[in-house]
């Protein structure tokens, strides 16, 4: 197992498709349930907003300009976490693939010290295996008033689960402590991918 990239995975091997980030994590947890069982409970996916669904990431693949921060209404990333390493697999960065966590918390997350509390980011981290079996998506709020789509959706069927057919607020909401995963704030997240490693 490559210990730089343990999942063995690059960006032009994963299915990805452009505003469709929960789907496309979704899809790196499926591909290494299938491919690498073992491995599977290592893998978190992470969503990341606030109340106000305003957050600033930088050295994303969308900014005006490098440097610049891009302000999502949420964004999600995988974390891969063991007991020597914690790495970001975020499809959307400019930064490697996958990324050291203290590179990608020091460069695209930066501090929240120089940030407005508004902007603020939480992080709802779940289990991999459990964000396989509980997320839903009908793609609904990818579409316009018209029907039109703000963004072509990805090719392959919606994924459901048995229960629902759409859930994807539950885990933007970061006021939802009932829902699946655990929210923390940028410190909370850095204190546990840092720790014993």
């Amino acid at each position: 197992m490559d210990g730089a990239n343990p999942l063995a995975l690059s960006k032009e091997s994963c299915v990805y498709t452009k505003c469709y980030c929960e789907e496309n994590i979704w899809k790196i947890c499926n591909h290494i349930e299938e491919t690498s069982s073992q491995l599977i409970d290592n893998c978190f996916a992470v969503f990341i907003s606030n109340t106000k669904k305003v957050i600033p990431l930088r050295m994303q693949e969308a900014a005006t300009s490098p440097g610049q921060p891009v302000f999502w209404d949420y964004h999600v990333i995988l974390i891969y976490q063991s007991t020597d390493k914690t790495l970001i697999y975020d499809l959307d960065s400019t930064l490697p693939f996958p990324c050291p966590f203290e590179e990608y918390s020091r460069l695209a997350l930066r501090s929240e010290d120089f940030i407005v509390s508004d902007f603020h980011r939480l992080f709802r981290v779940i289990p991999g295996r459990l964000y396989l079996s509980t997320f839903a998506s009908d793609r609904s709020h990818m579409k316009n008033e018209d029907t039109t789509w703000k963004a072509a959706p990805p090719s392959y069927t919606c994924i459901s689960t048995n229960e629902r057919s759409m859930n994807l607020d539950d885990f933007i909401d970061m006021s939802r402590k009932d829902w699946h995963g655990e929210v923390l704030s940028l410190s909370e997240l850095s204190h546990r991918s840092t720790a014993g490693t």
